[in-house]
């Protein structure tokens, strides 16, 4: 796709200031990137050709993205942290069958992600693809509803990780005591507050650094799934429930009519450990050869958690023997109960703590993810004040100032669990929904409009049907999610995630009438909208 030519001389290590505005684009056409032995440099040219000066050093190989990918997902430890919805909704059989649909339906939304990512890699990842995927006279207004509709969404879910990981070592500390020690939200907001400044320190460190975590992600939350599951079948081999038992034993207790409604629930456990499948797109100028990288790394880590999610679910429903000793387990996390039913104290204690550990593992990269998506919202000036978040430290090469911000609403919404627990499960069933959303968008635009240019990666003739079922399903469930889970509804059960959501929409459209229309006009890049994009892939990587 040719763009216009335009002054590139911005200065990609400026330190903690901000950064430069790209000027009107001259008449000139900028010839398409070369080939190249350097995936970095390709990874240069394409952001390039997307009208973005590179800031940030490319240091994520195949291996890393794809560790950073898995790490997102965190299926041991989210599922670890969700596994209480299908338990709620109907035991066996609705935790197996809402794994089986839904997560084909998350995956279908992943597989749509990475096709649009591997066309328009950028740290703005689905905001940002609009600019290309919509009538132009439509991008300022899709762009700002759907960046501020995915902030609010990753924003809650990396917060939602971080009350996780603090709940997953309380409950350690319970199972630690027999149980007489019982977490109180005060207790885990505490953790919670130390462990997001850990957090976020380590995501001060250069991209180098942070390449170098990451690689070892996927080798120890891969270790810890196999030796859990092992020790599980081993110590339970003899008292384990049947195959047939897992897929097809039902135990409504949620009061809905017909009972199989409640199934839907159970839902929200694969689409909350695969809604943040976009996060390796965050970093994809941080990634060599994005175009192809990128997608492979969503695409192959989508495929290997739905499937290593359904083997940890068959071993833990196989091994949980009363669901409903689980559901009323007094360290509020079932699968930690689980492990002390089936392997005893010491064991269970060591794989709850290694859960904490994955968990980890999950909120590093997503304040990481977090923060690029603030900068890449900044640098477009749709924040307020976003000449502040924008800015780059030359020492690590990253926006410091927007991972520290992150970090603070992180703990604001936290902090909402010492009022009240249905609060605090109203922002965070939110998340889900509102990225959803925001993927949504592009998704239909892609399929509507038809303006989207083919990446290296691709789906091919089954896109559109992909497209369509990450539509349709992805739409369906944002609204169960907004149902509560429990009949009769009570000011205690019920799910005020649709409050939430429509005072996250109303505020946006709000800001948007008042302030956003008068001056902003979408990604701000130094060239102007294009149709077509010539991408070389170099096979060095």
């Amino acid at each position: 796709m040719s763009f216009s030519s335009a002054d590139k001389s911005a200065d990609a290590t400026i330190e903690m200031t901000e950064m430069t505005r790209q000027g009107t684009p001259s008449s000139g056409e900028a010839a398409p990137p070369t080939p190249s032995t350097s995936s970095t440099e390709n990874g240069d040219k394409a952001l390039e050709a997307l009208g973005y000066t590179p800031v940030f050093k490319r240091e994520f190989s195949k291996w890393s993205s794809f560790s950073f990918a898995m790490s997102i997902s965190g299926v041991y430890g989210t599922l670890m942290s969700t596994w209480i919805y299908g338990l709620q909704a109907g035991g066996a059989a609705a935790i197996m069958w809402s794994w089986i649909i839904g997560g084909a339906g998350a995956s279908a939304l992943a597989y749509s992600i990475a096709e649009i990512a591997s066309a328009y890699p950028s740290s703005g990842a689905m905001y940002f693809t609009l600019k290309f995927l919509a009538p132009e006279e439509q991008v300022p207004f899709l762009c700002w509803i759907a960046g501020y509709l995915n902030l609010v969404g990753i924003v809650a879910g990396s917060a939602s990780t971080e009350y996780a990981t603090s709940q997953m070592l309380l409950a350690a500390v319970s199972i630690t005591s027999n149980f007489t020690y019982v977490p109180t939200p005060s207790h885990v907001v505490g953790v919670m507050v130390g462990l997001t400044i850990i957090h976020a320190m380590i995501n001060t460190l250069p991209t180098a650094w942070l390449n170098r975590l990451t690689s070892g992600y996927v080798v120890f939350h891969m270790s810890v799934l196999l030796g859990a599951c092992v020790t599980l079948l081993v110590q339970k081999w003899n008292d384990r429930h049947t195959l047939k038992y897992a897929f097809t034993d039902f135990q409504p207790s949620s009061g809905w009519s017909p009972p199989g409604f409640a199934f839907l629930f159970g839902c929200l456990t694969p689409a909350w450990i695969m809604t943040s499948c976009d996060g390796t797109a965050r970093i994809a100028e941080e990634a060599k050869n994005p175009q192809m990288v990128v997608p492979r790394a969503i695409a192959n880590a989508t495929t290997f958690t739905y499937v290593i999610g359904f083997a940890f679910n068959l071993v833990l429903v196989v091994c949980m023997g009363d669901p409903k000793e689980l559901i009323n387990s007094p360290s509020g996390q079932p699968v930690a109960q689980l492990f002390f039913n089936g392997m005893g104290h010491a064991p269970a204690i060591l794989f709850t703590l290694c859960g904490f550990g994955v968990m980890n593992l999950v909120a590093i990269p997503g304040i990481q993810a977090g923060s690029r998506t603030i900068f890449a919202l900044s640098r477009d000036n749709l924040l307020p004040f976003s000449h502040i978040w924008v800015r780059i430290s030359k020492r690590s090469q990253t926006p410091l100032i927007a991972v520290w911000m992150y970090a603070v609403l992180e703990i604001i919404i936290n902090l909402l669990g010492l009022a009240s627990g249905t609060a605090i499960g109203a922002v965070f069933n939110v998340c889900t929904v509102a990225l959803n959303v925001s993927y949504v968008i592009p998704i239909i635009c892609k399929m509507v409009y038809g303006r989207m240019q083919k990446g290296p990666w691709h789906m091919g003739k089954y896109s559109i049907w992909v497209n369509a079922v990450a539509v349709v399903w992805n739409t369906f469930m944002a609204v169960i999610f907004f149902f509560p889970t429990r009949i009769p509804v009570t000011p205690e059960n019920m799910n005020y995630a649709i409050v939430v959501f429509f005072f996250v929409l109303f505020f946006a459209l709000g800001f948007w009438y008042t302030h956003g229309r008068h001056y902003y006009t979408g990604p701000l890049t130094h060239s102007p909208r294009a149709t077509d994009m010539s991408v070389v892939v170099p096979n060095d990587v």
